[in-house]
């Protein structure tokens, strides 16, 4: 497969300009190693894995002399291996804070291991490769987020999408090994040595527990339960897995990239806190292997469709999130008499918008009513509401309320 440029590269570059360290965070699959070998073809910089062994090794044997034997800028691979490692960094880094010195991969959101977070803070700027979003497959880089904050509504008016092209992408998934593999059967078993790969290694080197047979059926319900709010005490009945061990697992999951927890909008930034996030998978392809869906599952069971269709459009709305401008925080809103949006969009200023996916050709003004819940209790900071359908027009429903077509995502 020849190499597709990712569009979070000009941050990543821009980063190292201003930085004595960047992490390139990630899923395992998603393209890390390639881009950061990439970046660096044309240059002196050097290179290590921590997927090699002797590497491996010798880090874990001694990482400071590892780190104060290196000399010029160097990209280290699969750094969660070895904690110990950001230590050493941040030491090195404390002696000299010249910009581009270390450039990290890993596949842990170390976000949310505290441990290693707080040892490079203030230092370390982290930046997330998700698998290919649909503009990077197409070769462009869409402003759709941007232009709805700016108020830019598309004016386009399309052929009616393709539903079984739309549904094979959802299929698809983004992972780039994933986009040669047209046999079905060929892409569960990648899907399948994926997961097991994740679980075995990933998973176990952080949690250093060995007892790990339970996260594939779990992982299994909480496919079956996404773009739903998690209900943690319903998934404590459901697999025998105590409360206490359940948080832990969700977090595990988190961490490796493999499950995304979507916290509720209120203008009361402490509630936000309270109220159960929703849940989704962080890619379309493994969430129908999960569920054992196919493209005849998606084309005559409607009801297949809109739940893994709103899972679709969070994916493509975080990976644009990592190089538009604007940035924002993704939430999603409900309230206590059942008005809800599917996406509320925030950017640094407050100003929010509103998104909601529909699986169907038509959209009425029964579609907007929990954007305009939405707008009454977000008063000024509201800009606009848009409903993604299926369909092929971009249709005006009073001033700030637009259906667009869900191709208007990558347009």
């Amino acid at each position: 497969m020849n190499f597709i440029p990712r569009n979070i590269e000009e941050n990543l570059r821009d980063a190292l300009k201003y930085r004595p360290v960047v992490l390139l965070n990630g899923a395992r699959q998603t393209g890390k190693s390639t881009l950061v070998k990439f970046l660096s073809r044309n240059s002196s910089i050097q290179y290590y894995t921590l997927d090699d062994f002797t590497i491996l090794s010798s880090v874990n044997n001694d990482p400071e002399g590892f780190i104060s034997g290196l000399h010029g800028p160097v990209i280290i691979d699969e750094v969660q291996r070895i904690p110990k490692l950001f230590v050493a960094i941040k030491r090195q880094v404390d002696r000299n804070r010249e910009p581009g010195q270390f450039l990290l991969t890993g596949s842990a959101n170390i976000l949310l291991l505290p441990n290693l977070s707080e040892s490079l803070t203030g230092r370390m700027e982290i930046q997330t490769l998700w698998p290919f979003s649909n503009d990077e497959i197409l070769r462009t880089k869409s402003l759709f987020i941007d232009h709805l904050f700016s108020g830019e509504i598309p004016s386009i008016i399309n052929k009616e999408l393709n539903r079984e092209q739309l549904i094979d992408k959802i299929l698809v998934g983004g992972y780039p090994e994933v986009q040669t593999i047209s046999s079905l059967k060929r892409r569960q078993r990648w899907f399948r040595s994926y997961v097991t790969t994740i679980i075995q290694r990933e998973i176990r080197d952080l949690s250093k527990i060995e007892g790990l047979f339970e996260i594939p059926r779990l992982l299994s319900i909480l496919a079956s339960q996404s773009a739903s709010i998690l209900n943690i005490s319903n998934l404590n009945r459901k697999t025998g897995i105590s409360n206490t061990t359940m948080k832990r697992y969700l977090g595990l999951l988190q961490a490796v990239f493999l499950i995304q927890l979507v916290p509720a909008w209120y203008r009361n930034i402490g509630k936000r806190l309270i109220k159960s996030p929703k849940l989704y998978i962080n890619d379309t392809g493994l969430l129908s292997h999960l569920l054992g869906l196919d493209r005849h599952q998606l084309l005559n069971y409607p009801d297949n469709l809109g739940p893994i269709l709103e899972n679709y459009v969070m994916n493509e709305l975080v990976k644009q999130s990592t190089w538009c401008d604007t940035e924002p925080k993704l939430f999603y809103y409900r309230t206590a008499n059942g008005r809800e949006v599917d996406f509320v969009l925030e950017n640094n200023q407050g100003k929010i918008v509103g998104i909601e996916v529909k699986s169907s050709n038509s959209v009425d003004t029964n579609d907007f009513r929990g954007l305009k819940d939405l707008s009454e209790t977000a008063g000024d900071q509201f800009v606009n509401g848009v409903v993604l359908y299926l369909g092929a027009n971009v249709i005006p429903f009073g001033e700030k309320y637009f259906a667009l077509p869900i191709d208007a995502l990558w347009k």
